[in-house]
């Protein structure tokens, strides 16, 4: 058939072929495909699969198939990604996708990272973690060894343990090769603080002392505790140092000179805690930037302002329980916007601005169960059994890792937790290092550290 020819009969059974129904248009196919050979039917095969199978990332605008992408969940996502390199390009790039389930998960979000392939990677990173959490495969544990006696005190700060001993020692120990930094002769310590050059000791023997690291020299002795002094702190910018005691009081101390500047009094218990922390928010009774004191003893937590003017009075007592029936676990958090603390009852968390209770967490069977760090996102718990981690977004308990029977004490000193950036959100970057330490039966320490991603 020549070329016109055939151009006018096509015409003419287009025009008929449109005319048909539905039914019609079928029957008139089926017969047409009937009477195909195997170039026709290759041809119709091609054909339908580019017209049936439209490939809309490829044909949308970018910012149309973000938007579609956001509905779906992320592990939808990472099937689809497994459809085309174009479609892998495409999803991997989604940043608002893979920001918000790094979210969901607890992650911290860096809004200033710029690499649009790079929070699909820290979603990976960030699932495998969770994953880890769940399964109670993300921690290891090793032990410090080197002690004689009971150890009490325990302080962690950057990567360093400080142990204080019943052997009249004090050792720094560098946690994550295990090695003894520095071991000085000291008094029994209940309590220690140190920094890059001083270690603060308080002690059974009812005083605080101030050693140099390097040399081990005592460079100050702070005497007028008539009971072993079980917290201490410092403040290098005020020269002053705290000390919470068997005797019921609170002492702050000239740190330069050992002066007692001031002695608190109030407390009907022994006073196992001392805060000293900037406050971080606003109310009648301070604002931020000023020094906070916080005390805390078998029922109650104090709150006193300490600055320049050393004379304070208590600005506020909270408890948990008006006939004193409910007592705290020596656990105390204060970051100067929130004070927290455990008891019986539940995890207590109050607004540091108005001083009014926020919520009381109750997981199940808490009795038993002490505060050892808590976040914006996470908290870390301990019982006699296990360590806890709560998101408290929903107060579920998403991991726990057992503990062996390490050396308890009702007045708390003997455990403590490790690096507490992570309870503010993981980001792929602070789950390193140690979650928990605590002395054991034998004079060891028992550490908890972050597994390595893998």
């Amino acid at each position: 058939m020549e070329k016109k020819d055939f151009e006018a009969w096509l015409d003419n059974i287009s025009i008929a072929f449109l005319s048909l129904t539905d039914l019609q248009k079928n029957e008139t196919l089926d017969h047409l495909i009937s009477l195909s050979g195997a170039v026709q039917l290759r041809h119709l095969s091609n054909n339908l699969e580019i017209l049936l199978k439209r490939d809309f990332l490829k044909l949308l605008p970018l910012e149309l198939s973000f938007y579609l992408l956001k509905w779906l969940d992320p592990q939808t996502l990472l099937t689809c990604c497994l459809v085309s390199k174009q479609w892998n390009k495409v999803i991997s790039a989604c940043t608002e996708v893979w920001q918000t389930a790094c979210k969901n998960l607890g992650w911290q979000i860096d809004d200033s990272v710029q690499d649009p392939l790079h929070w699909k990677k820290v979603y990976l990173k960030a699932i495998l973690r969770m994953k880890q959490l769940k399964d109670h495969e993300a921690f290891e544990t090793s032990s410090l060894i080197g002690h004689s006696a009971r150890v009490y005190a325990l302080y962690y700060k950057d990567g360093l343990l400080c142990t204080g001993s019943d052997d009249l020692s004090a050792k720094l120990w560098d946690v994550s090769t295990g090695q003894c930094i520095y071991g000085i002769q000291t008094h029994t310590c209940a309590a220690v603080k140190f920094d890059e050059q001083k270690l603060v000791t308080g002690s059974f023997d009812n005083t605080v002392a101030c050693w140099e690291w390097s040399s081990g020299a005592k460079t100050q002795h702070f005497r007028g505790h008539t009971g072993a002094v079980f917290s201490v702190d410092y403040n290098d910018e005020l020269d002053i140092l705290v000390s919470g005691s068997a005797d019921f009081t609170v002492k702050v101390w000239a740190l330069s000179t050992g002066t007692c500047l001031n002695t608190l009094t109030g407390h009907t218990e022994w006073v196992t805690k001392v805060v000293l922390q900037k406050c971080k928010v606003k109310s009648l009774m301070h604002s931020p930037g000023d020094y906070i004191l916080l005390s805390a003893d078998k029922y109650e937590i104090k709150i006193w302002p300490i600055g320049r003017e050393i004379n304070c009075k208590c600005l506020k007592t909270l408890s948990v329980s008006e006939d004193r029936s409910i007592s705290l676990q020596p656990r105390l958090h204060f970051d100067g916007k929130y004070i927290v603390c455990s008891s019986a009852l539940g995890l207590y968390q109050w607004d540091f601005a108005s001083y009014d209770i926020l919520r009381v967490i109750k997981p199940p069977d808490f009795s038993n169960v002490s505060l050892l760090g808590f976040g914006e996102i996470f908290a870390l718990l301990f019982d006699n059994r296990y360590l806890y981690i709560m998101d408290l977004r929903t107060e579920k308990l998403i991991s726990r890792w057992p503990l062996p029977e390490y050396r308890k004490s009702k007045r708390g000193s003997s455990f403590l937790a490790g690096e507490m950036s992570w309870l503010n959100g993981l980001n792929g970057q602070n789950d390193t290092g140690l979650v928990f330490a605590t002395s054991m039966p034998d004079h060891s320490i028992h550490l908890v550290l972050w597994k390595e991603h893998g």
